[in-house]
């Protein structure tokens, strides 16, 4: 049975790209106002925490795809969700979704320098946020410096990281963190799909692209933590489910760890903590995994 594994050491760094939700106060004029206890205090800040924390652990649709990238895959148009679906989607699950996953192939056409697909997506993600009331996220404004900018690639990653940052913010600061999770896994599914697709199994064996996908078994679990922290929403309790029959694929791949060692960088005196790791997975497993990703991302897009 042929298996990759993957010997290394790694050091995590947690990239935000989300802000901290909003909190609203008020009520009916009618209804008493309790006082708000030291301890009401502490568990709203706990809460706060929890909710930052999951949402922070877990890659963006550009780190999605920059990790793509950065494992030298091609780039390959067919595996993005074409931009004329954008008709199809008009319910919030919908459009919340799809917000996820234009902007994974928004990410993913600008760092392969696709710069009439940028736009393309650029107008496709502008619709769904349009769709969800955020509509100062992505503006003509945005469209017209994205245009002016087509070729300078810093600055379209600047670009699409405000407006999906700023598409998360508008979402938490009006009570929607169900939404925004939803965005969120719309973005995760499609880059874990487009990673799955662009695989070449005659090249298995040490393939960066997979190990970067066996990565994922880390996320899958802050992405679960995160969906449940929202059920009771008809749309994340689908997800939840969906998610889960993803999670018992990736539970089937070994990561073993060595405890953490710190270590100081001579050069910068800054303490590192590293852990070898150990990971594997065959070849059926991958393409059990592969099915599952297209199954739930294909009922994301039709």
């Amino acid at each position: 049975m042929n298996k990759l594994i993957r010997t290394g050491i790694i050091t995590v760094i947690i990239l935000s790209l989300f802000v901290l939700p909003g909190c609203k106060s008020g009520g009916e004029k009618q209804k008493k106002i309790e006082p708000v206890t030291q301890k009401d205090v502490q568990k709203i800040k706990e809460d706060i925490s929890k909710a930052e924390k999951m949402f922070n652990a877990l890659p963006s649709p550009l780190e999605s795809a920059m990790l793509i990238k950065t494992a030298g895959a091609s780039f390959d148009r067919r595996y993005l969700n074409p931009i004329e679906n954008v008709k199809l989607y008009t319910t919030t699950r919908s459009q919340a979704l799809n917000l996820g996953i234009y902007t994974c192939d928004l990410s993913f056409a600008s760092l392969y320098d696709q710069t009439q697909l940028i736009i393309d997506y650029m107008n496709a993600a502008k619709k769904m946020a349009d769709g969800l009331g955020i509509l100062d996220a992505i503006n003509q404004e945005t469209i017209s410096r994205l245009e002016e900018n087509i070729n300078n690639k810093e600055v379209i990653m600047e670009i699409i990281s405000e407006t999906f940052m700023n598409s998360n913010s508008y979402l938490a600061d009006n009570d929607q963190a169900a939404v925004a999770a939803i965005v969120l896994t719309g973005g995760w599914i499609e880059g874990l799909y487009i990673a799955t697709q662009l695989v070449d199994l005659n090249n298995f064996n040490g393939n960066k692209l997979v190990a970067t996908i066996i990565d994922q078994k880390l996320s899958i679990d802050i992405l679960i933590n995160l969906l449940e922290s929202n059920k009771g929403n008809p749309a994340v309790d689908e997800l939840i489910s969906q998610v889960n029959k993803l999670k018992a694929v990736f539970d089937k791949i070994n990561i073993q760890t060595t405890p953490i060692k710190t270590e100081i960088d001579p050069a910068t005196n800054v303490t590192i903590l590293k852990s070898k790791v150990t990971t594997d997975m065959s070849v059926e497993t991958f393409k059990e995994l592969t099915a599952v990703v297209k199954e739930i991302r294909d009922s994301f897009v039709k």
